[in-house]
């Protein structure tokens, strides 16, 4: 085996590992904070995940303060978490993200990986597609690219020491109110990220058998 193979090997086995030990923790040390920096670099990684026509519609409001993580907790149903990680990052769908058309296929001319004619094209496309859109249709894509970050997300968090859990447990109407959330925002999910004080439980999953199939699907 060449020393380039068993870089890349080394190297898809620390990405297995970090897959393997990711859990859904809830219970943190609430004195472990995480610096400003730090998780700044932890959501650009995750920024790095796919979204449709690239519009990148995620949005993350951080919660850290411990006041605000106080106001959080009756409205996430008193989820304990919420208190004691270092912090809780809501991810918000942003309806009018092709708006930033123009600016992200402008940066892609500007990095040599697109042509001015062809950004052109591309930017007039996706404002008229995606302005036209129904509330359900642009509700639909904003959730799939944000279910997408945010698991992009909890590894990146994983591979740098840190726990996180998902939360779909909240009340989504008292958040945007209490949060001050514009109404073309939509709220994804909650992601609390810390320390573990307590592993996440050990869980199963289905044999693979039972939910995959190759080129058709199996008759009931």
């Amino acid at each position: 085996m060449s020393n380039l193979q068993t870089i890349e090997k080394q190297e898809q086995q620390t990405f297995i590992d970090v897959i393997q030990r990711r859990r859904s923790v809830r219970s943190y040390d609430p004195t472990v904070q995480i610096s400003r920096e730090e998780m700044t670099e932890i959501l650009e990684l995750a920024t790095l995940a796919p979204s449709s026509s690239n519009l990148q519609p995620w949005r993350f409001l951080v919660i850290d303060k411990p006041e605000l993580k106080n106001k959080l907790l009756p409205i996430a149903f008193n989820q304990q978490q919420v208190v004691e990680a270092s912090a809780v990052i809501a991810v918000l769908g942003d309806l009018e993200s092709y708006k930033n058309a123009e600016k992200i296929y402008g940066q892609a001319v500007e990095a040599g990986f697109m042509p001015v004619d062809t950004a052109k094209s591309f930017i007039e496309r996706t404002v008229s597609t995606y302005s036209s859109f129904s509330p359900e249709v642009a509700r639909q894509v904003v959730n799939t690219d944000g279910g997408l970050i945010s698991m992009q997300l909890m590894l990146v968090a994983r591979s740098k020491g840190y726990d996180t859990v998902p939360m779909g447990g909240y009340n989504k109407a008292q958040f945007v109110e209490a949060f001050g959330i514009d109404e073309k925002y939509v709220p994804v999910m909650l992601i609390a990220i810390g320390k573990a004080t307590k592993p996440g439980h050990p869980t199963t999953r289905l044999p693979i058998e039972d939910v995959a199939f190759f080129n058709e699907m199996p008759t009931e």
